[in-house]
Parts: structure tokens; C-alpha cells; sequence
């Protein structure tokens, strides 16, 4: 028969299990040999909804390339060059890219992780559910020797969220300084990444010399979206210009110079139908058109 003492050191080891199962674990480092993209992810662990975060290695990352993201040279050359400069240990930018929506912002960044991963970038994708946990992410890699983006895709804001505090730290308000292996990149359809209502034009004040100056309200909104170094805007593009965008694709994926020049009025439908001519419409349109060639 156990002993008093017994006893209890059984039932203290159970104790202590459960209360390590419910406490949340240290992040660990994932094998960086297994890719070059990495998702951060949250394990849940049983009904108490905790769970330990880690970094997923992205298996299948897209192939594409920067040749292949068509009418928008500036906004690629200003990326690139970033880009290039922080993988060479030179002072760089994080990257804001707004604007119209399937215009090349996000597949711009996949496709700068394509041309630097060998020289050692690497992609980090963060959710917006899990801004908070950023400084956990930049501690796991702040020892490494690779460069790290953090991706932020499609990023918008409502009031009060807790995501908006964490990342505006996280650019330009800790008191460490941000690791200089990481930068962020972020993507969004809204310029300041928050609502803009007409309310907000009644905060702006004149000042004695006419000057007009925002309000609190408008300057806690821009105030996350300043700090990014770099921001590039995109456009809705043109006819050519998602005509010529059509004609890479089904180039790229095989068909002729003359099933090209006979796509044009199904490809000018295709847009219409679907209210947009962006580069995600014309690659659409691109995969079903020359899925149906003979």
C-alpha cells in the first residue's frame, strides 16, 4: 500500500500535467533545410483551446517569377531593389503594396522569395489573427544567418483590433530595435489599412496661417501605414495592357501566336463578365482558354 507521501507525489505529477498541457509553449525552430517558405501556425491542444505556435514549412511555394508579372515596371524595379538590398545586408525598407485587387501585390513578393531564395531570403506568412505573436516569430529568427520577410497578405483593419496595436510595434515602436534580418511586407486593398468614413474629414482643423491639419482620429489611422519605408500603389490596368498580360499566360502555357490573336474577344468577355481586368482575371481566363485547345 502506498504511502501517505506517495500518494501525494502521484497526484502532484498529475497536477502538473495538466497545468502544462493548458500553458502556452515556448515556439520552436522548424528544420530551415526543408524550404524557403515558411507559414506560422497554431496547434490547438484539447478543449482549453491553448496550443504551441511553430513555423510550417511551405511544401508546393509558386513558381512564378518576375518575368512573368506584366505593366508594373516600377513597382517591380522599387521591390526588387529593396529586396536586393536587404539580402545583401544593405539598410532596407518594409514594403506597404495597396491598390486595386488582383494586380500582381501579392505574387510580386512570392515572386522576389523565387529570385533571392538562393542568396538566402526566406518568407515568413503570418495571419492577421496572429499579429500578436510577431515578436515571438522574430526572436526565433533574429540568430539565423538567412533574411527573413514576414508577409502579411490582404491586411485590413476594423476598429479596436488587437493585430493593429502588435504590428504597429512590431514596425516602429518597440524598445528593442527590429532585428536586422527581418523586414515586413504587407499587402492590402486600403492605403492606411483602416476604414476611411466622411466623419473622419469633420476632425481636420485650420490653424491661424490657414494651414489645414488632420485630426486624432485621421492621425491614428495613417499613423500605422507611415511606417513603412516603401509604398507602392498599383493600378487597375488598361485593355492592352491585360490584353498583352492574356497573351504571356497562354504563351506560357503553350498555345500558338494565332490561338492568342483569337482569344482576344473572349478574353475581353471573360473581363467584362467578371467586372475587372486584372492580372489574377486575365490568368483565369488564360488557364481555361488553353485548357480547351486541342
Amino acid at each position: 500500500m502506498a504511502t501517505p507521501l506517495e500518494q501525494f507525489l502521484v497526484r502532484a505529477e498529475a497536477l502538473l500535467a495538466r497545468v502544462e498541457a493548458v500553458l502556452p509553449q515556448a515556439p520552436r525552430e522548424p528544420d530551415w533545410k526543408l524550404g524557403f517558405a515558411f507559414r506560422w501556425r497554431k496547434r490547438n491542444s484539447g478543449a482549453t483551446g491553448g496550443g504551441a505556435s511553430y513555423l510550417q514549412a511551405v511544401a508546393h511555394v509558386s513558381p512564378i517569377a518576375l518575368d512573368d508579372l506584366q505593366h508594373i515596371g516600377p513597382q517591380k524595379e522599387q521591390i526588387e531593389q529593396n529586396t536586393r538590398q536587404f539580402v545583401q545586408g544593405k539598410p532596407a525598407n518594409n514594403v506597404l503594396l495597396t491598390g486595386a485587387r488582383g494586380t500582381g501585390k501579392s505574387s510580386l513578393i512570392k515572386a522576389c522569395l523565387n529570385q533571392f531564395g538562393k542568396d538566402g531570403l526566406r518568407l515568413i506568412e503570418v495571419d492577421k489573427a496572429d499579429l500578436a505573436e510577431l515578436p515571438d516569430i522574430v526572436d526565433i529568427v533574429a540568430g539565423r544567418p538567412e533574411r527573413f520577410i514576414i508577409f502579411c497578405d490582404d491586411l485590413s483593419f476594423e476598429e479596436g483590433e488587437s493585430g493593429y496595436k502588435a504590428l504597429k510595434v512590431a514596425l516602429d515602436g518597440s524598445i528593442s530595435a527590429q532585428s536586422d534580418n527581418v523586414l515586413i511586407y504587407a499587402t492590402s486593398n486600403r492605403r492606411h489599412l483602416m476604414p476611411e468614413r466622411m466623419s473622419d474629414n469633420m476632425s481636420y482643423k485650420h490653424d491661424e496661417d490657414g494651414d489645414l491639419h488632420p485630426g486624432e482620429t485621421v492621425e491614428e489611422k495613417i499613423s500605422l501605414s507611415e511606417r513603412f519605408g516603401l509604398w507602392l500603389t498599383f493600378y487597375p490596368f488598361k485593355q492592352d495592357d491585360y490584353l498583352a498580360i492574356v497573351g504571356h499566360w497562354l504563351s506560357s502555357l503553350g498555345c500558338s501566336e494565332a490561338q492568342i490573336e483569337a482569344s482576344r474577344a473572349d478574353a475581353l468577355r471573360w473581363a467584362l463578365q467578371r467586372g475587372s481586368r486584372s492580372g489574377r482575371v486575365a490568368w483565369q481566363f488564360a488557364k481555361d482558354f488553353a485548357g480547351k485547345q486541342a
